[in-house]
């Protein structure tokens, strides 16, 4: 029988992927970039961008898309037997791709190359890819490149190991608790525990760490000593204060670890910091500009969270007889604060978000704004819940032309790392083997709740912001336009611009002209209320204040972290140093939040977390462009959406991300947009 990992099939077979079939097909596939490596780097080889396309990207190309449907599944499904494949397979995958980097004979071929000879966007991926060679390690000599490959390996199977440990600790909490202990709690959370506990064979309601359940816990139960239980629970998973203890899956010796091998690394390349080599490929030209820009952003935000502070403090003395709130009664305070301020209470804006509902009014948005369809089609998947659709282009005469395919997998569930994320699963490519043009594909994946009593999935008003956000992601990687894979849609894009589009996107979620076609009410089908809006625009800004500083927080933890820290110190006295200059409310000791902090330790973010701040300025500038050019009835102009289509997202990475935002906006980016949008203009 064929093994679905090496079969040539267009999308992966995912229905038929088995732990078993991981390890024969990962030999096979290095065994053929082997042999593609060795070919393009003998001396009577040309350098020469087509023949080196055919004979090592499409070889290399295929092995990137069998181990990533491997990697997707083990983020999405895993098992026992599927992670021990993963894991035994994984030294070699990132030995080649180290050695593939690391190439000198091939980081030769590449600047031998003829830049006159290559197209716009050629040149462009030649540009990265020798940046690319230098970062890699091509430029390393003797017992230095041996070391910079061990620490290249040693560093993804800590990675691993650190997504393992957080999802195990994560999946292995449950409490059962009494309707009694569920008061003040959602009625459709509530029927989800019920369920999970009948699941189990249990009495009682079933409550996880998993963020349907956690959050509107947090939220809504009335009951101070529960929402504590949890709490404990969330910010201790994978850490030395996890009760019980399960040493196996603390984190701390793995950050500890991650954070000398990313020091050693830069050493061994010749920068000052891990933090310094991170910068390299991004738009920021230093760390001190990324600190600066941080502290800056806190200064500004400070004055408005300290004011967020104090009404909470006073509302909860005042009207809840809460004297000192403790960290696992904020979410609680905020809550109850919120409804009384603005009579708002978003359990009740949910009941107007039915997934399918969303769904249909996402995709319309993006008809209309980008000139696509989104239409169902069809794909093996890797469960029931996912779905899979195809991207139209919808041309001048009616006809249509297809652009790409995703599969959505929106719910949460056990073997299903937490979070949302897209990922890519092809580029657009113009094949050099075959001279057809290649269509992208991705993953859209979030973690929301299912439905209910034969009900459709409810979605919180920020579940909704999410999925914009991935969406916004995806149609980047999808609508490009440019036929070279290595900067087509998201490749090769500076890391702290792309998510310019997926935070472009989440500006849609507050406009009455879409919200409009995103709602209908689960139980009477009718819109979303004009006055529940005002509403919900009324406390749109509700502690943006305090919401800034905690991403702050988060980005300056992780820059001092990869610049000042030394590894061998305690990385929770760095953490507590930054709070006590940013935070405005206090954090328990036993809080380790750093030890689930996989964006940095597991997922691509180190030393670059400030990307979300930094780009969320690009993003409130561009969507500036729909505010000033939208239509006499409320709704985005299609034309504006043409055009950022056009400079932003069908470029892709072909050119500067600097460059195409002023294509777009028609001079540099300014902060005043965010600090409007979030309440805090001066």
């Amino acid at each position: 029988m064929m093994n679905p990992l090496l079969s040539t099939s267009a999308l992966p077979l995912f229905d038929q992927i088995r732990p078993e079939h991981v390890a024969p097909a990962v030999d096979a596939l290095l065994a053929d970039c082997e042999a593609a490596l060795a070919k393009v780097t003998a001396d009577d080889f040309p350098a020469d961008w087509a023949a080196m396309s055919t004979a090592l990207d499409v070889t290399t190309e295929r092995l990137g898309v069998a181990w990533g449907a491997v990697g997707h599944l083990n983020s999405v499904a895993d098992t026992p037997e599927l992670r021990a494949a993963y894991n035994e397979a994984l030294p070699k995958v990132t030995d080649f791709y180290t050695r593939l980097g690391a190439d000198e004979r091939l980081y030769a071929k590449y600047k031998a190359m003829n830049p006159e000879a290559l197209t716009p966007a050629q040149r462009q991926a030649r540009s990265n890819a020798l940046r690319g060679f230098r970062l890699g390690g091509a430029e390393l000599q003797g017992a230095a490149r041996e070391r910079f490959a061990q620490i290249q390996e040693r560093q993804a199977e800590l990675g691993q190991k650190f997504s393992e440990n957080t999802l195990d600790a994560t999946d292995a909490f449950a409490y059962y608790a009494t309707l009694a202990e569920l008061d003040g709690v959602p009625t459709d959370v509530v029927q989800a525990a019920r369920a999970g506990a009948e699941k189990d064979g249990k009495e009682g309601y079933k409550l996880t760490l998993k963020m349907p359940c956690y959050l509107p816990v947090m939220q809504f139960a009335t009951s101070s000593a529960l929402r504590e239980k949890l709490y404990r629970a969330y910010v201790t998973r994978a850490s030395d204060q996890a009760e019980p203890a399960v040493p196996e899956r603390d984190n701390s010796p793995i950050i500890s670890e991650l954070l000398a091998l990313r020091q050693e690394e830069a050493k061994l390349l010749g920068y000052p910091d891990f933090g310094t080599v991170s910068l390299v490929p991004k738009m920021a030209d230093s760390t001190a500009t990324v600190v600066s820009f941080l502290r800056d952003l806190a200064r500004k935000a400070r004055p408005y969270a300290e004011k967020d502070v104090a009404d909470l403090r006073t509302f909860a003395k005042e009207q809840l007889d809460l004297a000192d709130p403790q960290a696992w009664d904020w979410p609680y305070v905020s809550e109850k604060l919120k409804e009384a301020r603005y009579a708002f209470s978003e359990q009740e804006l949910k009941e107007y978000f039915t997934a399918p509902r969303v769904l249909d009014g996402l995709f319309a948005l993006a008809q209309n704004l980008f000139g696509i369809a989104i239409v169902p089609d069809t794909a093996p998947v890797w469960h029931q819940g996912v779905r899979f659709f195809r991207i139209e282009r919808v041309l001048d005469d009616g006809a249509r032309r297809l652009v790409g395919h995703f599969y959505l997998d929106p719910a949460a569930r056990n073997g299903k790392r937490g979070g949302a994320w897209m990922d890519g699963v092809r580029s657009r490519w113009l094949r050099p083997d075959t001279r057809s043009l290649q269509t992208p594909v991705a993953h859209l994946v979030c973690n929301f709740a299912e439905g209910q009593d034969g009900k459709p999935a409810l979605l919180t008003h920020d579940d909704v912001i999410t999925l914009f956000h991935e969406f916004g992601h995806g149609v980047h990687h999808l609508l490009t336009q440019v036929d070279e894979q290595d900067v087509a849609g998201i490749n090769g894009v500076e890391w702290d611009a792309v998510e310019l589009p997926s935070q472009f996107m989440e500006n849609f979620c507050w406009e009455w002209s879409v919200l409009q076609t995103l709602t209908s009410h689960v139980n009477t089908g009718a819109p979303l209320p004009r006055a529940l809006f005002d509403k919900m625009i009324a406390a749109k800004n509700f502690q943006s204040g305090m919401q800034t500083l905690r991403q702050v927080e988060f980005a300056l933890f992780d820059m001092l972290l990869h610049t000042e820290h030394q590894p061998s110190a305690d990385f929770m006295a760095l953490l507590q140093s930054v709070r006590s200059e940013v935070a405005v409310l206090p954090t328990p000791a036993f809080s380790r939040t750093p030890h689930t902090f996989s964006h940095i330790f597991a997922g691509g973010y180190a030393a670059g977390y400030y990307s979300y701040k930094w780009a969320e300025v690009l993003s409130a500038d561009a969507y500036a462009a729909f505010e000033e050019s939208v239509l006499p009835d409320g709704s985005p102009n299609p034309q504006t959406g043409r055009k950022y289509c056009q400079e932003i997202l069908e470029a892709g990475g072909s050119r500067p991300a600097m460059e195409s935002f002023k294509a777009f906006r028609g001079r540099e980016p300014s902060i005043d947009a965010l600090l409007r949008h979030q309440g805090m203009a001066p």
